[in-house]
């Protein structure tokens, strides 16, 4: 069994490529090859408004982009090259994501937090929805082995949240910079937005290495 830990930002663009591009290599290069994903937060945006931020104003403020649509060129051809239709500005908002995240964490015990983790990604950049919404939460939750009340319930669970913020710190403290970073094996890392065959290198080198190292 391969341990992955993949520590992402729902609403980064890379890290959906990330996602998309590790489920690829996976299926495609070691369909036999027994992998555990697990998933780990990290906050971008953690006082975002609850009615989110406008990303375009969001470039300029913070990064004095005035053309989105350049800005959004890279990611969007990454994305393309590896099969993934992503067109960033369908999604025109940023959203909190300690309750999107505080699901992802919840769902891992049962073993969906991957599964559930691109969905929520897929909803937010190629659905366009909000997920800070409890009932958007709850809507996919409840195909990963939620109740939708009881999803719904986490969403808005303060301390839930909190958790969240927590493991965030952690992360950080652990010097998780950027975003999606990968750690296979529990001693190969790599982050940014890596091609199929940099990650397939790495889950090689991971995969054969020794259980007992």
């Amino acid at each position: 069994m391969l341990h992955i830990d993949l520590y992402t930002e729902i609403t980064c663009p890379w890290c959906i490529i990330g996602h998309y591009r590790l489920d690829k290599v996976l299926a495609e290069r070691f369909p036999d090859l027994a992998v555990n994903i697990r998933q780990h937060p990290v906050l971008l945006l953690p006082d975002a408004p609850a009615e989110g931020l406008y990303i375009p104003d969001l470039l300029r403020s913070r990064y004095g982009v005035t053309d989105p649509k350049a800005a959004f060129a890279r990611p969007e051809a990454e994305a393309r090259a590896s099969g993934l239709d992503l067109d960033l500005s369908r999604q025109p908002w940023a959203y909190r994501t300690q309750a999107a995240h505080g699901l992802i964490l919840a769902a891992q015990a049962s073993g969906t937090g991957h599964a559930l983790a691109v969905a929520i990604s897929h909803a937010y950049f190629l659905e366009a929805k909000n997920i800070s919404d409890a009932d958007v939460l709850a809507d996919i939750a409840a195909g990963h082995g939620f109740e939708r009340e009881a999803a719904r319930a986490l969403a808005l669970d303060p301390a839930q949240h909190r958790r969240v913020e927590e493991e965030a710190a952690q992360s950080a403290a652990a010097g998780v910079r950027s975003v999606p970073h990968f750690v296979f094996g529990g001693w190969i890392a790599i982050h940014g937005g890596r091609g199929e065959d940099e990650i397939a290198t790495a889950v090689r080198q991971a995969a054969s290495m020794p259980a007992s190292a």
